[in-house]
């Protein structure tokens, strides 16, 4: 595809989860026309931890950018969280890309011990910052040394703000390299007012364009929407399941590959850089299903 580039979430929220269906996942990826295999991060949930699967993941793919959608660093020591990242990027040569956000959950928060006052813009941003001097190479401890290793790329790997929240997108201008966004209902005017924001906010603080990308939850077929409210109540079990079933109608999409083909040409138009898809199903044809759509519009 032309102008946007369409990456593949992992589907770590599915249950019944092993080393042989994770590492099937990235190879398909890694094989097929994506740009990106993303994953996000929970604590309190059955998932893999998201910086453990990064080693894997580095050694299960050559080509791929690998996507962290995203890192909370509230949950971890910052400087153990750059020394794991910063492995991460040398293990995969430099194909990590990091997305960083302030988690939704402070049941996430309590589960590490963590403080949920932390759970604020500024203190994400003060966690990022340190996260950036120890890539630097500069000394943030009294240790003897710097807290290696370097990461491949100098200064750290590509840093992208996870929100859909515009205050959060215009803090973010000054350390990060562009938005990765989540779009509920596809609403696509709505998703560039947020690409509108960043453009701007990343114009006055004198940077070049920010990298644009969003996400969304897929189901093929037409017990597809079905398969996105299973979904959906696994991964919202801090909603209230009513609410969640309210929602699932117009939450994500399903449907036929024409019409994943429509949507992903909707997202190109308002210049979107890349489109990260979140399966609902551990099903493996879903992958190679998106990749013959992903080559027909190449």
């Amino acid at each position: 595809m032309a102008g946007v580039r369409v990456g593949m979430t992992l589907p770590v929220m599915e249950p019944d989860l092993d080393a042989t269906v994770l590492k099937s996942w990235a190879q398909a990826v890694d094989d097929g026309p994506f740009s990106a295999l993303c994953w996000g991060e929970r604590i309190a949930f059955d998932n893999p931890d998201s910086l453990t699967l990064l080693g894997a993941l580095a050694a299960w793919t050559d080509r791929v950018q690998l996507v962290t959608t995203v890192i909370v660093p509230q949950l971890h020591d910052p400087v153990m969280c750059a020394k794991a990242l910063a492995t991460g990027d040398m293990l995969c040569g430099g194909r990590l890309t990091v997305g960083i956000g302030i988690g939704g959950r402070h049941e996430d928060y309590r589960a590490v011990g963590a403080d949920p006052k932390t759970q604020t813009i500024r203190g994400m941003t003060e966690r990022v910052e340190i996260m950036r001097r120890v890539w630097a190479g500069e000394k943030v401890t009294e240790s003897v040394l710097p807290v290696g290793p370097s990461p491949a790329r100098a200064g750290g790997p590509s840093l992208l703000i996870g929100t859909i929240g515009p205050k959060t997108v215009r803090s973010a201008a000054a350390w990060a390299d562009g938005l990765a966004g989540t779009t509920l209902d596809l609403d696509v005017a709505r998703q560039n007012e947020l690409f509108d924001v960043a453009r701007d906010a990343w114009a006055q603080a004198g940077k070049p364009a920010p990298h644009l990308a969003t996400s969304f939850w897929f189901a093929f077929g037409a017990h597809g929407r079905d398969q996105v409210r299973r979904h959906l109540r696994r991964y919202m079990n801090w909603i209230p399941a009513e609410y969640v079933d309210a929602m699932a109608p117009t939450t994500g999409w399903s449907g036929s590959d024409d019409e994943l083909a429509s949507v992903l040409r909707a997202f190109e138009a308002i210049g979107t850089d890349e489109i990260h898809l979140i399966p609902t199903s551990a099903d493996l044809d879903q992958v190679r299903r998106v990749a013959d759509i992903v080559n027909d519009l190449a």
